[in-house]
């Protein structure tokens, strides 16, 4: 079968599911897995060329509506008639339920079955190390520093956060992306900074950037070991790879209990 990914996170589905050796394309943010850096790309995953997927004579595109704006994507492969699935998961048990939608497509069923038990067994475990606080660390997700983007309730951050014992400070806003300022951020009075800035590389964020904002001067926010440099691909795609996003951050918080995951590894693959 011939498999085009126009959405990173579905790359990274496709891997887990043993289906990335049928991938012939994909688009150009998809950097993970290693093995599959070599394929021809048909674009940015918001606005793929659909000329060059065709170019590819897939058997099935593996779209998504994970991020605002690709709907346009979606229209093209209905123009052109191309063969699509199209994944939108908003929450950790939507990962698990795509992934057996998408073992089903792929005739893959048994390994998605395997595999999303896996991915909720894991989180289930995580669960269950996690040490019991009478107070929850708070926490500042920073999608973007200015304009000042964050999750809301509608995002899988939100339940990232209370999965580890913490509480997104924006939790409280019915929405999955909230625009803010970083003078309301510090009247929430979060524990810690998390930046997970959206398309930046990890090596270009510095924490001196975010410890000299003015608003924060003379407050928590501004010191170095509240602030914590993430990398997006683990927290901002909604694949399994979110759960070595999971127990880093299980790490930082409670590094007596968590060590490093290995980021190469989320959970076994292999156990028979």
């Amino acid at each position: 079968m011939r498999l085009v990914s126009i959405c990173p996170s579905n790359t990274e589905m496709l891997y887990f599911l043993g289906a990335h050796t049928w991938l012939v394309g994909m688009d150009d943010y998809s950097d993970w897995p290693p093995s599959c850096q070599h394929l021809p790309r048909v674009g940015p995953d918001l606005n793929v060329d659909i000329e060059k997927i065709k170019a590819l004579n897939p058997d099935l595109v593996i779209a998504s509506l994970s991020v605002p704006g690709m709907e346009k994507n979606i229209e093209r492969l209905k123009q052109e008639n191309l063969p699509f699935i199209v994944l939108n998961p908003k929450t950790l048990r939507d990962i698990a339920q795509d992934l057996i939608r998408l073992g089903d497509v792929l005739g893959l069923q048994t390994k998605a079955e395997q595999t999303s038990r896996r991915f909720t067994d894991q989180i289930e475990r995580l669960k269950s190390r996690i040490p019991s606080k009478e107070k929850k660390p708070r926490l500042y997700w920073e999608w973007w520093p200015k304009p000042v983007f964050t999750p809301g309730r509608r995002n899988w951050l939100t339940e990232v956060s209370e999965l580890v014992g913490a509480v997104n400070i924006f939790s409280d806003i019915d929405k999955e992306s909230v625009q803010t300022d970083w003078e309301t951020v510090r009247d929430k009075k979060p524990d810690y900074v998390l930046a997970v800035w959206t398309g930046v590389p990890l090596k270009r964020i510095k924490k001196e950037m975010i410890q000299s904002r003015p608003p924060w001067q003379g407050t928590p926010l501004s010191k170095e070991q509240n602030i914590f440099l993430l990398d997006e691909g683990w927290y901002c795609r909604p694949s399994p790879r979110i759960l070595t996003g999971l127990y880093h951050l299980a790490h930082l918080l409670y590094p007596e209990t968590f060590s490093t995951p290995d980021p190469d590894h989320p959970f076994p693959l292999q156990e028979e």
